[in-house]
């Protein structure tokens, strides 16, 4: 993660958010979102393929030339009728009632041309930053399978449960053995006294 922040530092961009997820006997993994000049989006990729081996990359693009042009007409619309309502209202000598109305129409019109450049302040921001979300995460353990255990460790656990895991089945299977061998020496005793007196 340092080094991928010096990369995205290094074409001037900047990590915009970022989550890491770990845990007992979990791979740590990390979410980050760049953000990167459009001009360097290219070369930030690029700069990211020695960091690890790449697994999966979608690519994007939103071409939003179209309601840019339409937010411009409709901002220009927006001002020449502001123009129509202040003139109205430097000229108005009717009722108290109509001036207010024409104020609440000028207050609207307003609102709705700062709303529309808001929209457009962001899409030209938009188009000159490229946003990359990259998932970092560690490789698996080639032969523990949890990471950061002993494989030895992990051998002599396994064999002690085995070792338990016989000996409980022993001493469970001595309730059923038990009592078979009672009954079967039982029977052979009663077998032979059945002998001797029919003998």
């Amino acid at each position: 993660m340092a080094e991928l922040r010096r990369i995205v530092q290094r074409v001037g961009g900047f990590v915009a958010d970022a989550s890491v997820q770990s845990g007992r006997n979990q791979l740590r993994s990390a979410t980050l979102q760049l953000k990167v000049p459009a001009s360097r989006f290219d070369d930030l990729t690029q700069a990211l393929e020695p960091l690890g081996r790449l697994v999966f990359v979608n690519v994007a693009a939103e071409d939003v030339s179209e309601e840019f042009v339409d937010l411009t007409a409709r901002v220009a619309n927006g001002r020449r009728l502001e123009d129509r309502l202040v003139e109205l209202l430097r000229t108005r000598t009717g009722k108290l009632q109509d001036v207010l109305t024409v104020e609440r129409e000028l207050a609207r019109v307003r609102e709705e041309i700062e709303r529309m450049e808001g929209r457009m302040r962001f899409l030209k921001t938009s188009a000159q930053l490229s946003t990359l979300s990259v998932n970092l995460f560690e490789p698996a353990p080639i032969v523990a399978s949890h990471p950061g255990q002993s494989v030895i460790g992990e051998a002599f656990k396994t064999a002690w449960r085995n070792f338990v895991g016989v000996l409980a089945g022993a001493i469970a299977s001595l309730g059923f053995v038990v009592p078979v061998v009672v009954l079967g020496w039982g029977t052979l005793i009663v077998a032979k006294r059945y002998r001797r007196k029919t003998a």
